[in-house]
């Protein structure tokens, strides 16, 4: 698969999980096409899911590793990987540490990893695949008192968590404080954990984030209506050589991951 295709299959399935960012989409772009930054995944660290084994299908589609981050309030490790073609988004992926949680949370969450079929995150499809497995809302529910982080994960799968668009490259807009004025005007409403813009011109990265949609999904018991997906605008500033700064910056990702938190 090549990397239009996968970014087109991925996109498909993110508007079903945050229909607000078609109308952002229209709004900021104004019908002319929006340059992607980069697209967040979110997996467990396992054996057969963790980062380290979903690592060939990123080399499948000819990225290679960036760099490395840990967020350990949240008992997370990430990395992010770039494509040689500049016009192709970076991917960041992120994995929960399940040594790090509580024996309950591994007892829901081990299990629901071995319903995943052996082979079934050999292709890239896999990462636009959705809920691998089946899950009761009440175990959705026990996973959100110790982590939000998990009960996402659970609910909606493997999906683009968020696209971002890149404000460096957005026509009428100079800045992340210009788009999230233009998303309030709008009436959208933003995650302001940690302010509404993350990170400074200093760090060399600008972030803002809506919060999550919420959108139905099906339990194996039933139907409910939860945060799925959300959109991220981010400012890059340039580095000493010129070249705009390309990594991610552990604080202000810290504070995005709350953008899905169901009592936001």
């Amino acid at each position: 698969m090549d990397p239009n295709t996968f970014f087109a299959r991925l996109w498909d399935d993110f508007l079903a999980h945050a229909p607000s960012a078609e109308g952002i989409h229209a709004l900021l772009g104004g019908g002319a096409p929006i340059v992607n930054d980069h697209i967040a995944l979110r997996t467990f660290a396992t054996e057969r899911l963790g980062v380290d084994a979903l690592d060939p299908l990123f080399g499948a589609l000819g990225y290679e590793l960036g760099d490395h981050y840990r967020f350990r309030a949240k008992k997370l490790r990430a990395r992010y990987y770039r494509h040689p073609d500049p016009a192709q988004p970076k991917i960041f992926i992120s994995e929960l540490l399940l040594d790090e949680c509580s024996g309950a949370l591994r007892d829901t969450v081990l299990p629901l990893c071995e319903q995943v079929p052996a082979g079934a995150a050999d292709e890239p499809a896999f990462l636009f695949g959705g809920r691998p497995w089946d899950l009761p809302f009440a175990s959705y529910q026990a996973l959100r008192g110790e982590s939000e982080y998990a009960a996402w994960l659970a609910a909606h799968g493997y999906r683009a968590n968020h696209f971002t668009v890149s404000v460096n490259d957005l026509p009428g807009f100079d800045s992340v404080a210009a788009v999230n004025a233009a998303l309030k005007r709008a009436g959208y409403a933003l995650n302001d954990s940690g302010g509404e813009i993350k990170g400074s011109p200093e760090v060399l990265l600008e972030q803002s984030s809506t919060l999550a949609d919420r959108v139905p999904v099906r339990f194996s018991d039933g139907e409910q209506v939860i945060p799925g997906c959300f959109y991220e605008f981010a400012c890059r500033y340039p580095q000493a050589d010129g070249s705009l700064y390309q990594g991610f910056v552990e604080a202000s990702a810290d504070k995005i991951f709350e953008s899905t938190d169901a009592g936001a």
